[in-house]
């Protein structure tokens, strides 16, 4: 600890009222203990272990004062030094720097009630302002511990954080995610969503705390990496994924915001990242996109842009199941996409009436989910229909 400020020596005072001090060090000490029992809450709730080393450190402190004031030439910093040794780990994680200070007023408390019966009359002034000088240091050296074991642990939660989630993104085994997701205080086992978006221009450090404080508020751990251009989050704790991207999008920068669709768990949620790391790719084919949008909203641009992902789910989910149904639903969403959505024009094409053509449009959107009477859904429609005519990828199970 660095000794940054000067603090004049006590003066001398009288070796009969050091010897004094010296015998009744036990005594302080007793009635230190006694008083942080019977005047601090929080104290009497510590383990024993917590209460033995709290004790230890006041115990400490009232010999290191009076190895100061024994050798006026003894530099603060060392006899502070002597007080906390190995102590500031425990102690800042034992208890607050509110308590620590509670615990330092406490102990000079005792000391300057129990000064009139222990030193000479003409020594307790003396003795009163040393000890008021004496508890200042230890103030300060206090704060300067837990200011350091705060940024120490800051450090180590960023880089707990940071290889949680790399190992989320790449899909590593469950008992790495699981035991690195302990090891940066995870507690969501449920819900969890991928967003990904642009990183911002300005003010990173600000955008990264309020995305925080709005996952604070709402419930939902929360896992932050800035990729380069790009940040992406895992969002756990969600019930409802369009309302909690939603609240988050404020939080990058301008430009395409993409969430993934929910997973059971962390060990699950690299699929929720693919999704959204290639939907965020390919969104610059939607300029009309919403802000955010959803991967699944994406499976046109990002079959174009070659994610066979989105290739499998068109195929399985639009192509399939209308072949399945038979040749009419497909030849029927294939015209009607081809002659501008005309009803009449397919009806025509066809050779069959306008009503057989709802019938069978209304078909399509009972079987797939999309409608082609909305523009966008019979894009979805229409791509499918293609993917699902060029032969397989090599190396795909379709």
């Amino acid at each position: 600890m660095s000794d940054a400020r000067s603090t004049p020596p006590p003066r001398k005072v009288s070796e009969e009222s050091l010897r004094r001090l010296r015998a009744h060090l036990g005594m302080l000490n007793t009635a230190t203990l006694q008083r942080l029992d019977s005047t601090l809450p929080w104290y009497r709730k510590l383990t024993p272990d917590e209460r033995s080393s709290l004790g230890l450190i006041a115990q400490r402190g009232l010999t290191g004062f009076l190895s100061w004031f024994e050798r006026p030439t003894t530099s603060i910093s060392t006899v502070l030094g002597e007080v906390f040794g190995g102590a500031p780990t425990e102690l800042t994680r034992s208890i607050s720097l509110q308590r620590a200070l509670q615990l330092i007023r406490t102990v000079v408390d005792v000391v300057e009630a129990q000064v009139p019966g222990i030193v000479q009359d003409r020594d307790q002034i003396l003795v009163r302002e040393a000890v008021l000088r004496y508890s200042r240091e230890i103030a300060f050296a206090l704060a300067d511990v837990y200011a350091r074991a705060a940024e120490t642990r800051g450090a180590w939660d960023s880089r707990n954080e940071a290889v949680l989630l790399d190992a989320v993104l790449r899909g590593e085994a469950p008992d790495e995610i699981l035991s690195r997701a302990t090891a940066a205080g995870w507690n969501g086992d449920k819900g969890i969503m991928v967003m990904a978006g642009p990183t911002p221009a300005a003010d990173l450090p600000t955008r990264l705390a309020g995305a925080r404080r709005t996952a604070v508020r709402a419930g939902h751990d929360l896992l932050v990496g800035v990729q380069s251009e790009r940040i992406v989050l895992v969002v756990g704790g969600v019930t409802d994924p369009s309302q909690a991207a939603l609240a988050l999008t404020a939080w990058f920068g301008d430009g395409p915001v993409v969430y993934g669709p929910l997973s059971d768990s962390l060990v699950d949620a690299h699929r929720s990242a693919r999704e959204a790391l290639a939907g965020l790719a390919a969104a610059a084919a939607w300029p009309r996109a919403p802000r955010p949008a959803h991967a699944q909203d994406l499976l046109p641009e990002r079959a174009l842009h070659g994610d066979q992902a989105a290739i499998d789910v068109l195929v399985q989910r639009v192509f399939t199941p209308l072949q399945a149904a038979g040749n009419s639903l497909l030849e029927t969403v294939d015209a009607y996409c081809e002659l501008g959505h005309s009803l009449e024009g397919t009806a025509r094409e066809l050779f069959i009436h306008a009503n057989t053509v709802r019938y069978r449009l209304r078909r399509v959107s009972e079987i797939t989910g999309w409608d082609p009477l909305s523009p966008r859904d019979a894009y979805v429609l229409q791509t499918a229909l293609v993917v699902g005519r060029l032969p397989p990828a090599p190396g795909t199970n379709l």
